[in-house]
């Protein structure tokens, strides 16, 4: 596999929109949805000049459980977004989960065009199919632990970017192994943003059963604190997937570069938090 070298602008270094476009209907997808409802709704977008090549998605770890990631069109998302592990610039869409406080705000940056949070916030479970720009974003609801040692249904929800033809799924803060309805609304996952502490999601054994259904092509570790969860999580798949490690916090991923069996890329954090 074949990464970009980490790009050297300021992350989530978007230039202030200068057009607003009503999209009448959304860019071309890699159809991460395994099956097709109604049209995405479309939502206002800002160009901006992209600093992501045509057909390749950039990624960069923040920190804990937030990624940037940005399109071609210059559309740029954070997941588990909690307002102080950000990206120098606002995004125009964040994802949230509640299962900590680390995971999410009550107090968006007002600046950001779709706040996306995962879970029944009093309207009902939450059920995204959006288009903003050349990005596409669907939410799959899973359980969590409540704090009464009950089961909070529908309390996570993990999202699937659409972009740039590569998929890309943030577990957030997964508490139990999907069922085939789940994977079925996943549909293929290409980019598998996977949570590997051990103790406050998944076990390792029960993480890599989740990785073993979803079969996506990069494994993309996060949540791991220190560091001695990750070690510990490698060490757990026994060899079964090769490991790289990329020099920086961001790389730039392209359908053509992936690898054609599963493999562990590293990305190491901006925020060590």
């Amino acid at each position: 596999m074949t990464l970009l070298p980490s790009m050297t602008r300021r992350l989530g270094g978007c230039l202030p929109a200068v057009i607003l476009l009503w999209l009448a209907a959304p860019a071309a997808h890699a159809a991460c949805a395994a099956v097709a409802g109604l049209p995405p709704r479309a939502t206002a977008a800002s160009l901006a000049t992209a600093a992501v090549p045509p057909g390749h998605v950039g990624l960069s770890f923040l920190g804990h459980a937030s990624f940037l990631i940005e399109s071609p069109g210059g559309v740029t998302a954070v997941t588990d977004y909690n307002g102080y592990i950000r990206p120098d610039a606002t995004p125009d869409i964040v994802t949230m989960n509640h299962a900590h406080s680390t995971h999410y705000t009550d107090d968006p940056d007002p600046a950001i065009k779709l706040v996306l949070r995962g879970w029944d916030t009093g309207n009902g479970i939450p059920d995204y199919d959006v288009a903003f720009g050349d990005m596409r974003i669907h939410n799959v609801p899973t359980n969590i632990r409540a704090g009464d040692g009950g089961t909070e249904f529908a309390g996570n929800s993990i999202f699937v970017f659409d972009v740039a033809d590569l998929c890309v799924a943030h577990l957030g803060h997964l508490h139990h192994t999907l069922t085939p309805q789940h994977l079925a609304q996943l549909g293929p996952v290409d980019v598998l943003l996977t949570p590997v502490d051990g103790v406050y999601t998944l076990g390792h054994d029960d993480m890599i059963a989740v990785i073993e259904s979803i079969r996506p092509a990069l494994i993309v570790p996060m949540h791991y604190f220190a560091g001695r969860s990750l070690e510990t999580f490698i060490a757990a798949t026994e060899g079964r997937y090769p490991v790289r490690r990329n020099d920086g916090s961001s790389v730039v991923l392209s359908r053509a570069a992936l690898p054609k069996r599963t493999e562990i890329l590293i990305v190491p954090p901006r925020s060590t938090y």
